[in-house]
């Protein structure tokens, strides 16, 4: 329920924000003067307004949101060796691969599993599960952390969020140009916006949302094999096989959506449903590593 709450408020106050912006710029209606046309520009700012805005206020809290969804609490003076060494772990990886000190945090759930997010490469977050900690070995939870880092390192979350802006701009741009075009030239309604519109919208974003999402999962996908070997190359290709064996024979339980894209591992499914995965299968990555010339 609280994170039912959370995501809705959230959402709230990024729609107030960026219809403020909307109305800064002048952008107040998608009609031309007429009323019978589309004003193609305001409409395309409409939505990169909506598309790119709100995917880069989703980066920017992104550390908030993950610590509040997750209940993740950042080590800020280790108390137990276990501590310690997280953070010297994270801290050595991090100068490794050339990039600033991420916060370390640990949040409670009996699941392995682990996330990187934040807006800036120098100033990210790198969270484990309690479960994750007890599963593996240090070797394994290493390997883990590389995997993260990389991700950190590799630009992913920035990369991925400009995708996500992309194509939601072009989602709301042609799922509304198909509303005006059933409303004019199927219903015949000359002035305004009817009925037909609004609910041709509605349908058009679904449809034109999901094809969109198959876009930016794929890439998503892609992204877990380049993490993968900078775990193999930051803590061992051993330690990195092993870490995804123990991922395949734990129960799944995969992060909020929010978040899932950055993850160790996420949803496991089979036939076209990969097309909707964050993440390859398991055996994929594991396949790969095996396959790949570092050692």
């Amino acid at each position: 329920m609280k994170r039912i709450l959370l995501f809705l408020l959230t959402n709230i106050a990024v729609m107030i924000i960026l219809s403020i912006v909307l109305r800064l710029l002048g952008v107040d209606r998608i009609l031309d003067e007429s009323g019978t046309n589309l004003n193609m520009y305001n409409l395309l700012i409409f939505a990169a307004v909506f598309g790119m805005g709100g995917a880069l206020i989703s980066l920017m809290i992104s550390k908030w949101t993950a610590k509040r969804l997750t209940g993740a609490q950042v080590i800020k003076n280790p108390r137990s060796a276990a501590e310690i060494w997280l953070v010297d772990t994270v801290k050595k990886q991090a100068a490794m691969a050339g990039i600033g000190m991420p916060e370390v945090a640990i949040f409670d759930s009996a699941a392995p599993n682990a996330f990187a997010t934040g807006m800036n490469r120098n100033k990210a977050l790198v969270a484990v599960s309690s479960g994750l900690l007890r599963a593996m070995n240090k070797e394994e939870v290493e390997a883990v952390l590389g995997h993260e880092i990389s991700h950190v390192a590799n630009g992913d979350m920035i990369t991925l969020t400009l995708i996500q802006g992309v194509v939601n701009t072009f989602v709301i741009f042609f799922s509304r140009v198909a509303g005006h075009f059933v409303d004019r030239v199927i219903l015949k309604n000359e002035k305004g916006h009817g009925l037909g519109f609004f609910l041709t919208t509605i349908i058009a974003q679904i449809i034109f949302g999901i094809l969109a999402s198959i876009i930016v999962l794929w890439f998503s996908r892609r992204r877990e094999f380049s993490a993968d070997a900078g775990g193999a190359k930051l803590a061992g290709m051993p330690a990195m096989i092993s870490a995804l064996e123990k991922l395949k024979a734990s129960v799944a339980q995969p992060l909020p959506d929010q978040m899932s894209a950055f993850g160790i591992t996420g949803k496991s499914k089979g036939g076209l449903a990969i097309l909707f995965m964050s993440h390859p299968p398991l055996n994929d990555r594991i396949e790969a590593l095996k396959k790949s010339t570092y050692r």
